[in-house]
């Protein structure tokens, strides 16, 4: 009785905030007080607007020239490691001669969203049509900030993408409404990732701005990756946001409830103020590099490779309208297609293993060939991720995965060995009283790779753990199919990217660089960088047999999988031994058991993980 007493005005209240969108009258009033507050000074007056030479923006500029629509010329980078991927990024804006676009799921305001959006506003305040297009559910959730970026620059336009009930900040109340009243469209979200600069070089992949996917934060960090693209394909990129930008989901500012009313109350027009940073010295250093010549060679020009054809691909803003609507999923047929198409091997790296039925399908018929495809998949283990919710719809079917997809799966962990070290370079001086006169080559970062490893996103908090010490999770989401063509994008390969979720990223046919994303795929599969998934080793066969016999059934089950022992496990390599595949008939000499939870202390989340794969199936794809 009290739920339904609770519940009814907030039903109320969400139908009044439905129809509260602000009068033309009034986002009238606040563009034409935001017409005469908004700075219109230009800090440059010379013809490319005072650009900085940036060997990146010439190495496209070079590529597009060359180009001929039968023969395209491709310049296309890597970006594994955390302080190239931002870098790559400041350095680009700072050398912009006429625009600059900028999509993005999550843009927090901490030490890497600071430094960005400062440095859209000062290329602004040059002279460069800047363009911000950000998801508005976990973007710039701060009406001062909004305030300020609205007047900061006549070249800087900033539009959030579906805003609850016409807001640009969503307090809990709002997303508990937005979440009983008007699920689907709540629910649907952009989560492309794209900068763009000049139509002529961009960047795409998984990193949003926030500390956690440039190694920038204390406690938790992502392994995430990028893709930076010079050539024709940026004017595929460049079409792709002008269909977002011109959305009617993508909201300026001005017409914003909350916003709209701070404009109009305003007694004096805020101004711009310069990043207040927790650590400076850091920042700076990473300025420092985006302006070395020496440095940007030897981590953005010397590895970026020259290819022909690269397609970028993008869902339609219109899958936010009509998710099962094929003609606006483009991103999401061409994964499909791509991995139907395999014949030898598929390597999957994607931060949550929940396969969509269409998913499903296409893997089964793949194993069901007389000589199937190996299909390798690197995920996150639940001591690696903070979606624990996601992570338990994982768990719940790894026997199908195993048996009926032939997955190979390793689960990331932790402290991931790979990932501290470029945690280290990514930090490397941080604490120093000057800035360090030179940061580590790619050299060192390789020798350090070498000896640490053989011879080869949101504010959620991640599970405890038995162990200490820094922590990662993966948030990468890449395809290597045969070696032939390659994939780095946003999509994770799950019921919301398929479905809800508008997707983007580039598909590269190239050899030599599928080879270069599968070594770096492969790394993270490596035994001190992640736990393997593999039957639990019989131990009295009749018991055994019993015990799967009854996991199967619990798993078909939609509610009430409560049958807790699980048909695999994680495993861990013992010393002296090598890795080997779990179909070996040494595997259980080598690899000992490390329980279905290795690192994770009892607490709420593993319980919450426990009972969503019991009675949670419901909610795949909307988690």
């Amino acid at each position: 009785m009290s739920s339904r007493l609770f519940s009814l005005p907030l039903l109320l209240a969400v139908l009044l905030l439905q129809g509260c969108a602000v009068s033309r009258a009034k986002i009238h009033q606040a563009d034409l007080a935001v017409a005469d507050t908004i700075d219109r000074q230009l800090t440059c007056q010379q013809a490319d607007h005072c650009a900085q030479p940036s060997p990146l923006l010439q190495a496209a500029d070079s590529a597009l020239a060359r180009s001929t629509p039968q023969q395209p010329v491709h310049v296309v980078t890597l970006l594994d490691d955390s302080e190239p991927a931002l870098a790559a990024r400041v350095n680009l804006v700072r050398a912009a001669r006429k625009s600059i676009d900028v999509q993005t799921f999550i843009w927090a305001q901490d030490d890497a969203g600071q430094l960005m959006l400062n440095e859209l506003v000062q290329a602004a305040r040059r002279g460069v049509k800047v363009r911000i297009l950000a998801d508005q559910l976990f973007s710039f959730n701060d009406l001062d900030l909004l305030d300020r970026l609205v007047r900061a620059s006549v070249n800087l336009h900033v539009r959030l993408y579906n805003p609850t009930f016409h807001n640009a900040r969503t307090p809990p109340l709002e997303f508990a409404a937005g979440v009983i009243c008007c699920f689907m469209k709540f629910n649907q979200r952009m989560h492309n990732k794209l900068l763009l600069v000049d139509d002529s070089i961009g960047i795409t992949g998984g990193r949003n701005y926030e500390d956690r996917y440039f190694n920038w934060d204390d406690d938790f960090n992502y392994v995430d990756r990028d893709v930076m693209v010079g050539g024709p394909a940026a004017r595929e990129m460049a079409d792709s946001f002008d269909l977002f930008w011109n959305h009617r989901r993508a909201v300026p500012l001005t017409h914003l409830r909350d916003l709209n009313k701070r404009i109009l109350s305003d007694t004096e027009a805020p101004a711009w103020r310069a990043p207040h940073y927790r650590r400076p010295l850091r920042v700076a250093q990473l300025e420092q590099a985006a302006e070395d010549p020496q440095w940007l060679h030897a981590w953005l020009v010397a590895p970026g490779m020259e290819v022909g054809k690269v397609d970028y691909f993008s869902d339609m803003p219109t899958k936010t309208r009509a998710p099962k609507r094929a003609r606006a999923q483009v991103f999401t047929r061409h994964i499909m297609h791509m991995i139907a198409s395999a014949k030898r091997e598929v390597l999957l790296q994607t931060p949550y293993l929940v396969m969509s039925d269409q998913a499903q399908k296409i893997f089964r018929r793949l194993h069901k060939r007389a000589e199937p495809p190996r299909i390798v998949v690197s995920t996150n283990s639940l001591a690696s991720t903070d979606a624990f919710a996601v992570y338990a719809m994982s768990y719940k079917h790894r026997k199908r995965y195993l048996t009926k997809f032939g997955f190979e799966i390793h689960e990331m962990k932790p402290h991931a060995v790979a990932a501290a070290v470029d945690n280290e370079l990514a930090n490397l001086g941080m604490d120093s009283t000057t800035p360090a006169p030179e940061t580590a080559t790619p050299a060192s970062a390789r020798q350090a790779r070498f000896h640490l490893l053989g011879s080869h996103g949101s504010n959620s908090k991640p599970a405890p753990l038995l162990s200490e010490g820094r922590r990662f999770g993966l948030h990468a989401k890449s395809i290597v199919v045969d070696d032939n063509f390659a994939m780095v994008g946003s999509h994770n390969f799950d019921p919301r990217s398929d479905h809800y979720n508008t997707e983007s990223g580039v598909i590269v046919y190239d050899r030599h660089f599928a080879d270069e994303l599968r070594s770096s795929i492969l790394r993270d599969t490596q035994p001190e960088n992640a736990w393997v998934i593999a039957p639990r080793r019989p131990v009295v066969p009749v018991l055994t047999d019993i015990n799967q016999a009854i996991g199967t059934v619990s798993e078909h089950l939609p509610l009430f999988d409560l049958w807790p022992f699980r048909y695999a496990t994680s495993y861990d390599l013992k010393p002296g031994c090598q890795p080997m595949l779990a179909s070996d008939p040494n595997f259980f000499d080598c690899y000992r058991p490390v329980g279905d939870f290795p690192d994770v202390a009892l607490s709420p989340k593993l319980i919450i993980t426990r009972l969503i794969t019991a009675f949670g199936v419901g909610a795949k794809g909307v988690l």
